[in-house]
């Protein structure tokens, strides 16, 4: 125990006491200004429930979920592949690619934001001086166009920390598998699939557990890309949470929000894990 109870103490303050004050709170009634005026039971999950747009919302969520981490995952293993290879200026490439994760996540989606104002951003500008467009076109002023630009900044600042998780599985993987595949006379396809991807499951396991958890909180992409749109047509549960509270400042609906959207990361995790099984031993 006085080894691991510092540990333990430290998990319990920074894991479970938040988790168990949120769950706490989601059972409050309490006043726009935070006053809590007694126990509500499950009358803030009622209320929640009762949102006609929940449903709509919850199907946001998964498409957001499943489209960043999908695309990142895909994109980052064909990058990590690239990058393990020696070329001239592989170094220069790799600090490159560090760039969209140590950049501001506000800053970098403020400047795509910006880039495709209809009136002021670059990248309309360009579209209408190579006779693309006739005029500006508000990429980000309807649901369905604003969530797709969201799903691209979301990839681009998730790529880095995937492609170089990914990047580390495929340098731990001895030399001599992939050169017994090619003796053998599989092809690069062949080599890839059956004998580098099998052992990159728990790289690809993390990055993608992390990608999740972090695709169902970005708030600060979701919020400056689709948050000025009214009703709820473009925005997940973390969008939803933020507008029950500075919108409606219903801060104890809002907490029963944030413990569905905590119950469903855990759960979407949960099978995650079981389906894959990323801890099982791979036969080489």
């Amino acid at each position: 125990m006085p080894w691991i109870g510092p540990t333990l103490v430290l998990i319990v303050a920074i894991v479970a006491f938040p988790v168990g004050y949120m769950l706490w709170t989601s059972t409050r009634d309490l006043s726009q200004y935070g006053q809590d005026r007694g126990s509500a039971g499950l009358g803030n999950f009622r209320t929640l429930f009762d949102i006609q747009e929940l449903g709509s919302v919850l199907l946001n969520t998964v498409f957001w979920v499943v489209a960043v981490v999908g695309i990142t995952l895909m994109l980052s293993a064909a990058l990590a592949q690239f990058l393990n290879k020696q070329f001239p200026g592989r170094t220069a490439v790799r600090m490159a690619i560090l760039v969209p994760w140590a950049a501001s996540v506000v800053m970098t989606t403020t400047i795509f934001y910006y880039m495709l104002d209809p009136d002021v951003g670059i990248a309309n500008r360009f579209l209408v001086d190579i006779g693309l467009l006739d005029r500006g076109y508000g990429f980000t002023k309807q649901p369905a166009q604003a969530f797709v630009v969201a799903i691209v900044v979301g990839v681009f600042v998730s790529i880095p920390f995937t492609t170089y998780t990914i990047l580390a599985g495929l340098q731990s993987i001895p030399a001599e598998i992939v050169e017994a595949g090619r003796v053998d006379g599989a092809s690069a396809w062949q080599r890839y699939w059956y004998l580098l991807l099998p052992q990159l499951r728990p790289a690809i396991a993390v990055a993608t557990i992390i990608n999740i958890i972090n695709a169902f909180n970005s708030l600060p992409i979701l919020q400056v890309i689709t948050g000025s749109i009214a009703g709820f047509g473009a925005d997940t549960t973390t969008t939803l949470t933020f507008k029950l509270i500075r919108q409606n400042q219903q801060l104890d609906t809002a907490a029963a929000m944030s413990v569905l959207n905590f119950v469903l990361i855990m759960v979407i995790i949960g099978i995650y894990v079981k389906v894959i099984k990323p801890t099982r031993e791979v036969d080489a």
